[in-house]
């Protein structure tokens, strides 16, 4: 059991990892979702390595940035397993997995900026410094938001439709 639940984790970090490779428009990567999904699914208080291991791989091929940025950055998709924590025990509405996808994006554009104003490379250390960080930012928040939207339909609902698949077939569950 616990080698099929393994290949599936490295199957998603892989997915996620080659998503970032690939052309698309910025900020619409799975990262946040698979953050969300593993919280959500996967018992193991290691659980947010899984958005940050996936994070480090991509960004070993397209080049590391700023330290304080990326700790920032890292942060906010490792504290996307927490909010996906709190989907554990509940059904899984598309009420609650969009309220989730909605806090994971705007924790995450939270974290990141922040993080970007700290490093002092772009906006000065001042109140005025951060209010226009934000206000730069806010063109990128769309897309993290639908890309955690798009992807967490994705990866909850085919899991959970396999389940549904499986249950109607009496097939033992892999994971």
């Amino acid at each position: 059991m616990l080698k099929h639940k393994n290949i599936i984790l490295l199957i998603l970090l892989l997915l996620a990892v080659l998503s970032r490779l690939v052309p698309h428009p910025v900020n619409f990567t799975p990262i946040g979702a698979l953050g969300l999904f593993a919280g959500a699914y996967i018992i193991d208080k290691k659980v947010w390595l899984l958005p940050v291991c996936a994070l480090l791989l991509s960004d070993f091929f397209m080049g590391f940035y700023e330290p304080i940025v990326m700790l920032f950055v890292y942060l906010g998709f490792a504290l996307s397993t927490f909010v996906g924590r709190l989907l554990i025990y509940k059904e899984r509405t598309f009420l609650r997995l969009g309220g989730a996808a909605l806090s994971s994006a705007t924790l995450f554009f939270i974290l990141s900026n922040f993080g970007t104003w700290l490093s002092g490379a772009l906006y000065p250390m001042s109140l005025a410094g951060l209010t226009e960080c934000f206000i730069m930012a806010i063109p990128f928040y769309p897309n993290t938001l639908l890309g955690d939207l798009f992807y967490v339909s994705v990866l909850f609902g085919l899991f959970e439709g396999s389940q549904a698949w499986m249950q109607k077939r009496n097939i033992t569950q892999p994971c």
